[in-house]
């Protein structure tokens, strides 16, 4: 603690007092695991003071209202995630009730989350490698969008110009070279990015995002 310099803070620790504040402007880097609940108001907070950074959020944030569109404007971006979407966290106080092959004591084993970042990093400029032609009968369009369904992104359409509906996952492939964010389709509420639920002849299906190609090589038409 001597060496690297630790220092304990005056106050209780809430990034959102004048304290923190003072110390997350001499950051060049934020590297945490922020409290989910005030996930929204921590990554604006990030967003305001123009910090590079990597955390530990919730997947069900990507479709937060004030969070998706950071993703639409190249401002955030999915990081490397979790083996099978789940982050394991060492904490001495809780019961250990991990199941993983990695169980270990202390262990806490949390479901469904992954990193968020507006760091460089290679995948981003990885373009997904595309073999599927577009059917009419294997890619159906929404009844409520002028979008195509992709039920995986492997099966994204090498062919297809329009807008196609991809899984939420599709955003840890996402390259923004190759495809444009459009919006998205995941929730009752509709706004000015989200358009509701998707309907494939009267019927609900998953949340999608909603995908463009950015430009198509004339040679997949033919």
């Amino acid at each position: 603690p001597e060496e690297i310099g630790i220092r304990p803070l005056k106050g209780d620790g809430d990034f959102r007092s004048e304290e923190c504040i003072e110390l997350l402007k001499q950051a060049d880097i934020v590297v945490t695991n922020p409290p989910f609940s005030l996930f929204r108001e921590y990554v604006a907070q990030l967003i305001e003071y123009k910090k590079k950074f990597l955390i530990i959020g919730n997947q069900n944030a990507i479709k937060y209202k004030d969070i998706f569109p950071l993703f639409m404007e190249n401002k955030m971006w999915l990081g490397y995630g979790f083996k099978g979407n789940a982050g394991h966290f060492i904490n001495e106080h809780y019961e250990d009730y991990a199941v993983a092959s990695d169980h270990k004591e202390g262990m806490i084993r949390v479901s469904g989350v992954t990193w968020f970042t507006n760091l460089e990093i290679p995948k981003r400029n990885e373009e997904l490698i595309l073999y599927r032609k577009y059917n009419p009968e294997d890619y159906p369009k929404y009844d409520n969008y002028d979008a195509i369904e992709v039920s995986k992104t492997v099966d994204i359409p090498e062919d297809y110009d329009g807008v196609m509906g991809v899984p939420i996952t599709y955003l840890g492939k996402h390259c923004p070279a190759q495809f444009e964010i459009i919006g998205l389709m995941a929730s009752t509420t509709k706004d000015e990015i989200n358009f509701g639920y998707p309907y494939i002849n009267g019927v609900k299906k998953y949340a999608r995002v909603l995908i463009k190609r950015k430009s198509m090589d004339e040679s997949y038409l033919y």
